[in-house]
């Protein structure tokens, strides 16, 4: 793992840099986590096309409307993440952040508090006033990450995940930003 303090640039894609090379780095580096279990909302690894489309639709949202990170260190994708405001006008003020993932790695390094940090701010810039997120019950990690930050606990979906013949609870998680 490269230590802490590495050089990481963190930016923005919502001014564009959406590349064929970025596009590539993404599906290979979800790729690996869901091919090592990883609770990222897919069951087997993405086709490139899939993450193509997924990050060229949040890149080119509207402004406010959503808001696409990416780590790097010398020019390879430590991690990305996303949110997404949600589209019913009634919880238009709210978004969910739908999507943090970091390279094996690069866990541990302080990648994914950062990305998350990062995340949190462009959603209050933006107006956001509540922040979600969900994730697994038997994923620790982003568990103690979210709560980090602030992130409260407001619902528990038991049994409402299914992979691999087992059985999850959804946790489901708020970071009120007003």
């Amino acid at each position: 793992m490269p230590p802490p303090d590495t050089a990481l640039s963190v930016r923005s894609l919502s001014d564009g840099g959406l590349d064929e090379t970025l596009i590539d780095q993404s599906t290979r580096l979800l790729g690996d986590l869901i091919t090592r279990g990883a609770a990222l909302g897919w069951l087997t690894p993405p086709p490139r096309a899939e993450v193509a489309a997924l990050l060229s639709r949040i890149a080119t949202a509207d402004q406010g409307d959503a808001a696409l990170l990416v780590a790097r260190h010398e020019g390879h994708l430590a991690g990305f993440g996303y949110w997404e405001r949600y589209a019913r006008p009634t919880i238009a003020r709210h978004a969910d952040l739908t999507l943090l993932a970091v390279g094996d790695t690069w866990q541990g390094a302080g990648v994914g508090r950062r990305l998350c940090g990062e995340l949190v701010a462009t959603a209050r810039r933006a107006g956001v006033e509540k922040l979600t997120v969900d994730f697994r019950d038997d994923n620790v990690r982003a568990q103690s990450l979210y709560e980090s930050v602030g992130f409260r606990r407001y619902g528990v979906l038991g049994d409402f995940i299914v992979a691999g013949g087992r059985r999850f609870d959804k946790m489901m998680y708020v970071l009120d930003l007003r």
